[in-house]
């Protein structure tokens, strides 16, 4: 296994196509798979797709903390049992993902291909998503909330598309650190308004 290097905005294999994987037991596509897996555990991201360490393979790696998917997930927006799991290491192999309804929702997001950035991302509130595993089966399932948010992150990597490319207002994208700050004043003055 090996530790790759992850493809910043600017390298042009994020902004094309990536291509479907013919057979997800092959030897080459484990080799990538446990590669990404082991980047991902280095660079201490959610999730991590192919074309983000320079592979157009339609291939993703994600795990979702219980305790994040709780706290950026809307009672609303998942059933109460899926937010209390969180979600283990998975990998997704030529996923197909359709929205469960026009319903959107906002939240921030930030990229292993975008470091230092976040920004406010337009998603849709719940998916459908097939895909095949490493052994080849076949998965069709839904997802709510932050999980879905994740995948379709993680997905549009999959078609040459980077977040920001899916924002409209670009008055919430800026440096994590900026925006921290500015949040800590927007609190800081709401106390002292109380």
């Amino acid at each position: 296994m090996a530790i790759l290097k992850i493809a910043r905005m600017g390298h042009p294999v994020l902004l094309e196509r990536a291509q479907p994987v013919a057979d997800p037991a092959a030897p080459e596509v484990q080799r990538l798979i446990a590669d990404m897996i082991e980047t991902l555990a280095d660079a201490g991201g959610t999730g991590l797709a192919a074309p983000q360490v320079h592979v157009p393979s339609r291939v993703v790696v994600y795990s979702i903390d219980a305790g994040r998917q709780r706290r950026e997930t809307r009672p609303e927006e998942e059933p109460a049992d899926e937010a209390e799991a969180g979600q283990p290491l998975t990998v997704v192999i030529n996923p197909e993902i359709e929205p469960l309804t026009d319903e959107v929702a906002y939240g921030w997001e930030a990229c292993l291909s975008v470091p230092g950035f976040a920004g406010r991302v337009p998603r849709h509130t719940g998916i459908r998503i097939s895909y095949l595993t490493p052994e080849g089966g076949q998965v069709a399932r839904e997802v709510y909330g932050f999980h879905a948010r994740v995948l379709q992150h993680e997905c549009d990597h999959l078609d040459g598309v980077l977040y920001p490319m899916r924002m409209d207002d670009l008055t919430a994208f800026g440096f994590v650190e900026d925006l921290n700050k500015a949040a800590e004043m927007a609190r800081d003055a709401e106390a002292a308004d109380d």
